[in-house]
């Protein structure tokens, strides 16, 4: 077996266990949730500070939103492995298909996916900043920061449609395929079958996700810095530490990464490897996001079950917000 094939199947089943393990860890999150709301519906008559909980539980539709977009983009990822198209394995081999995936790859997962999992993590970082009564609270709040992101992310996507339906007509970009091409087919030189496709990242997309992550960091940065000086546990800061950090790190490298595999062949080692990499990094910034946003704050409100701490929590969060 040539060492290009064997390295794909192995970056392949490497990157389905990774997605497997985040999904694992989504729906753990998920159901820890579930046994939360369960727990806090039994407790509701007996304990006269139960509203209280709902400080905590207030974004919980934000925070399955940004669980789900993890599980779907996590899905994405397994589609656009080169090794699917391997004829031996049966499936999706087939050449028009594969095309069609990969640029179903590029609109779902560079378009709104990735970008909405990052944007989601924002948005629950702003939910500690905003007053109880009208901000996270709010029945309208978790309606209203999803279609934000809808907003937010749809340039994304129309800009991928345009970049692959629209801008193969212009004739200079035409040339230049690295800027609008999603899928390459393998060459004879010996190192690949002729018919695998793999697919690609176009450069104009990744120049769009990299203006987007400027833009986020700036966001999540001004927002950690001000959650800090709210902030007077020790536990809590070194959370909004790491979240910033993977923030801030990962991201960057990501599309320098997708911007380095321009200079690379498809059909290269080296392609796959940047891809695997440049995938870990988005992994690991969702799941230290998912931990810090959704499984954490969860695990504090069952260690707080003293209502006095959590009447403590809520007023000194109100005074702070004033």
């Amino acid at each position: 077996m040539p060492l290009k094939e064997l390295a794909a199947d192995g970056i392949g089943v490497a990157t389905i266990s990774l997605v497997c393990l985040l999904s694992l860890l989504c729906l753990f999150c998920i159901y820890r949730s579930i046994c939360f709301h369960f727990w806090i519906h039994r407790r509701r008559r007996r304990d006269g500070f139960l509203h209280l909980y709902s400080y905590f539980t207030g974004p919980s539709i934000c925070r399955l939103a940004l669980l789900l977009l993890s599980i779907y983009w996590g899905l994405g990822e397994i589609l656009r492995l080169s090794f699917l198209d391997n004829p031996k394995y049966g499936i999706l081999s087939d050449d028009s298909w594969r095309g069609k995936i990969c640029k179903f790859y590029v609109i779902s997962n560079l378009g709104f996916a990735e970008p909405g999992m990052f944007l989601m993590l924002g948005f629950l970082l702003h939910a500690a900043l905003q007053r109880s009564e009208y901000g996270s609270l709010s029945p309208c709040w978790n309606r209203n920061t999803i279609g934000c992101l809808v907003l937010c992310c749809l340039p994304a996507v129309i800009w991928d449609v345009a970049v692959l339906f629209i801008a193969p007509q212009n004739g200079t970009l035409a040339q230049n395929k690295f800027f609008i091409e999603s899928s390459s087919r393998g060459n004879s030189t010996g190192t690949v079958v002729d018919s695998d496709v793999t697919c690609t990242y176009p450069l104009l997309s990744t120049i769009f996700l990299a203006a987007f992550y400027v833009i986020l960091m700036i966001y999540v940065t001004y927002l950690g810095t001000r959650v800090l000086v709210l902030v007077i546990n020790k536990g809590l800061r070194r959370r909004i530490y790491i979240l910033v950090f993977s923030v801030v790190i990962f991201l960057p490298l990501r599309v320098t990464l997708l911007g380095i595999l321009v200079l690379l062949k498809p059909e290269l080692l080296a392609y796959e490897v940047v891809v695997f990499v440049s995938f870990v990094l988005v992994l690991c910034c969702s799941g230290v996001g998912i931990v810090i946003l959704v499984y954490f704050p969860v695990a504090d409100m069952l260690a707080l079950r003293d209502p006095e701490h959590l009447e403590l929590i809520r007023s000194q969060s109100d005074n702070s917000s004033q």
